[in-house]
């Protein structure tokens, strides 16, 4: 038995980790997904996950825009990366961004 309401920060943990376990070629993914997460019916899950990819979709064709968020204390911008002050300790390199 399934719920309508909301889903909790647990359970979309749940389900993005039962995501990465049960690929597309999974045999019974969605019983599984919907096993692990608990309280949700695999029509539920489904939904959700139809929800997930339409929200990519409008993300990566900038129909949603970048949050421009404030640097932290301490931090200072080089050639558009904000170094922290453990990244100067450390002399670390910016990590590049991979979608």
């Amino acid at each position: 038995m399934g719920s309508n309401s909301g889903w909790s920060a647990k359970q979309n943990k749940q389900f993005e980790n039962a995501l990465a376990i049960y690929d597309k070629d999974t045999p019974g993914r969605w019983e599984n997904i919907a096993r692990v997460v608990g309280g949700k019916t695999v029509e539920e899950v489904k939904r959700h996950y139809q929800v997930l990819v339409d929200d990519v979709k409008q993300i990566e064709s900038g129909h949603v825009p970048i949050p421009c968020y404030k640097p932290p204390a301490g931090a200072t911008v080089v050639e558009g990366h904000k170094f922290t002050d453990d990244e100067h300790r450390y002399d670390l390199k910016p990590h590049t961004k991979m979608l």
